[in-house]
């Protein structure tokens, strides 16, 4: 299936797998790219070393494109995207709209700039900065994510710009692929529908958490960072949001000394990158930190299996999702599903 997607960025199929923190590392993006789909490393919980050597483990692994996701707002984003450029990386992608510098600068260098936004004012501020796709997420989607259904903004975006436009929030397979690309998309990505492969590394625990879940088991949330936040709805979630400031604060502090000895950041640097994720929002200082240290909170459940002790991002699909394919069987089922959704169309007679 060709698309304005496929063409562009050089994949076979029109899908994209999310860079999801401690998610998205060399085996699922490997496993991706394989299976034909735009396989996307998350660079935001490794270091500018370990961001490389992840770059050059997927490239001993396939000769498919894949992505790398950055955060826009990060002290060391030039850093990471001069690794991108000297890596030779196809695609950037970014959770934030990235500055018109720095769009230019990886354009120059031959690569292709997706940023995701979640509002339509954001899709055409960055069409206009040279973006050559951009990603557009519903509330659906998991992680931090906005009040709009994807059935409702996506359309919105589609005439509002005219770069290909990818639609994330909700997907999971064939017949939200055809809808997708039936409301203007070029393609779909998904988060949880990848997280919930056997090429993820989530420990299996986890992943029968999430595969147990049904939808209503799926909150937002604003308890872990001060901006809403989609998640399975755990003992833990709900502790957070009891927790007075005193002792949500000492939980952050705590909780930002690991994510500090694991990123190498210095306080100054994991305040600044707080306050940067605030977005104009009036955050206390205990939300501030846990801006900085959210990655921690991801890493005890996707790292560790301790979901008693961390969050667990989530779209609203986990909720109908019962399997765990492979990377393959999942978008050669996808692409299957899709075809057929076409051929049983209705056509309208001439």
């Amino acid at each position: 299936m060709r698309t304005p997607l496929t063409e562009l960025t050089g994949v076979r199929h029109p899908i994209v797998q999310t860079g999801m923190g401690w998610v998205a590392g060399p085996r699922l993006v490997t496993a991706t790219a394989n299976a034909g789909a735009l396989g996307i490393l998350a660079s935001a919980t490794m270091t500018p070393a370990e961001l490389r050597a992840a770059v050059r483990e997927v490239k001993s692994r396939t000769d498919r494109p894949f992505g790398v996701n950055l955060r826009a707002d990060a002290g060391d984003a030039r850093e990471r995207v001069r690794i991108i450029v000297d890596e030779g990386v196809r695609v950037a992608s970014f959770a934030l709209a990235p500055s018109r510098d720095l769009i230019a600068e990886l354009k120059d260098a031959g690569v292709v700039v997706i940023p995701s936004v979640g509002a339509r004012r954001h899709a055409e501020k960055v069409a206009g900065w040279g973006a050559d796709a951009v990603l557009v997420q519903g509330g659906e989607g998991g992680g931090h994510t906005g009040e709009v259904a994807t059935t409702v903004l996506l359309p919105q975006v589609v005439d509002a710009v005219d770069i290909p436009v990818i639609a994330a929030g909700g997907f999971r397979d064939g017949r939200g692929l055809v809808a997708a690309l039936a409301h203007g998309a070029a393609g779909i990505a998904m988060g949880t529908r990848f997280l919930l492969t056997s090429d993820s590394t989530v420990p299996d625990a986890v992943k029968a958490r999430y595969l147990a879940a049904t939808v209503k088991d799926i909150t937002v949330t604003t308890a872990v960072d001060g901006l809403p936040h989609r998640m399975l709805r755990t003992e833990f979630v709900s502790s957070l949001e009891r927790a007075g400031r005193v002792k949500g604060l000492a939980q952050a502090v705590r909780r930002a000394a690991g994510f500090r000895r694991l990123s190498g950041l210095s306080w100054p640097a994991m305040v600044r990158d707080g306050l940067a994720m605030r977005h104009g929002k009036d955050l206390s200082w205990s939300q501030i930190l846990l801006a900085a240290n959210t990655p921690m909170l991801l890493r005890a459940s996707m790292i560790e299996g301790r979901t008693d002790l961390g969050v667990m991002a989530s779209g609203q699909i986990a909720g109908v999702i019962e399997d765990l394919p492979g990377c393959e069987e999942l978008v050669a089922r996808i692409m299957s599903e899709a075809a057929q959704v076409l051929r049983t169309l209705p056509h309208p007679e001439p």
